[in-house]
């Protein structure tokens, strides 16, 4: 049986300082459900923030994170393979697994399974669609894809597009088998207001601490500015800036924008999964205090009350 704690919730909000935390306090250790944070040099875009897990005596161990090189294929199907081995891991040597990301598809899979039409990955389809712009694969999406399908795809990511081309094209089912027995979800919870102003701040820490230059340094070593748009909104903006399509100043801008709008998703996907029935523990301010004294009546098998707050009582103007 495995039991977890799982530290989640939007970008920006504090997950990883809270998930450590907690682990200090009973005896855990981190599992990354992070999609970027497996790339081994994608350090600072992805706010790996290492010095968060301590060292020497102090520190906490993690796993799932510098699993993979840049230009290797990684998906669901792969995560949940090494994510399964890691949890078993540490209940085999009677720790707490702490699951913490914002890769909301990561961690609903860990929670619920995931039953997923279109399989793993095609990796010859994939390379041939590659070839093409966006433009012309959004035509075969159209005319190959289900009307439903074709309504949910994002269409201005071509991995989304080619994901959905998949879909449409192999009808294989992967049936759903959680690989996590008993949680306990806690996320911290800001208004939108100071989570917009903690992505600002974080993103020109960020800058400062060298994004452009991570960036810069991976293309140096191979990495294509194609595959720059594979790997999140961070490198997708930077390379913009570094090719001269965007000066520095509407690169910053501009990816301050989108940050913002993916966090706005990110809220849509929780108050999905508090519609579907998933009970998460909403911590204001990520107060420490408050979230142990849930995990001590989780982990002694007490009943836990309801959450104070619920996503979907909560309305914004914007």
């Amino acid at each position: 049986m495995i039991r977890s704690l799982v530290v989640t919730g939007p970008t920006a909000s504090g997950k990883t300082h809270l998930a450590v935390e907690l682990s200090r306090r009973f005896d855990g250790e981190i599992v990354s459900a992070d999609s970027r944070q497996v790339y081994r040099g994608l350090d600072i875009g992805t706010g790996k923030d290492l010095e968060e897990y301590g060292s020497g005596a102090n520190a906490v161990p993690y796993h799932l994170i510098d699993i993979v090189e840049p230009n290797e294929e990684f998906h669901l199907f792969r995560y949940l393979d090494v994510a399964r081995k890691a949890l078993q891991d540490i209940v085999a040597r009677g720790r707490l697994p702490v699951v913490t990301g914002g890769s909301v598809l990561y961690v609903k899979a860990l929670l619920d399974g995931y039953d997923q039409d279109g399989g793993a990955p095609n990796a010859e389809l994939r390379a041939e669609l590659e070839k093409q712009s966006l433009e012309v694969l959004v035509e075969i999406l159209r005319k190959e894809a289900s009307s439903a399908l074709f309504r949910r795809t994002d269409m201005t990511q071509k991995r989304r597009v080619i994901r959905s081309i998949e879909l449409a094209r192999f009808g294989e089912t992967v049936k759903p088998v959680p690989l996590i027995d008993d949680s306990l979800v806690i996320a911290p919870f800001f208004s939108r207001k100071v989570v917009h102003a903690r992505i600002e701040k974080r993103l020109d820490e960020r800058l400062a601490q060298g994004m452009l230059e991570e960036v810069r340094r991976l293309h140096d070593q191979g990495m294509s500015w194609e595959r720059m748009d594979w790997l999140g909104l961070e490198y997708r903006f930077a390379a913009k800036a570094l090719t001269g399509e965007l000066t520095i100043p509407q690169m910053r801008n501009m990816l301050l924008a989108h940050i913002r709008q993916f966090c706005k998703r990110q809220d849509g996907w929780f108050r999905k999964l508090e519609r579907d029935g998933r009970r998460i523990y909403w911590i204001r301010d990520g107060d420490l205090e408050e979230a142990s004294a849930l995990v001590v009546r989780w982990l002694a098998g007490e009943p836990l009350p309801d959450p104070k707050i619920h996503l979907n009582d909560i309305r914004y103007d914007g």
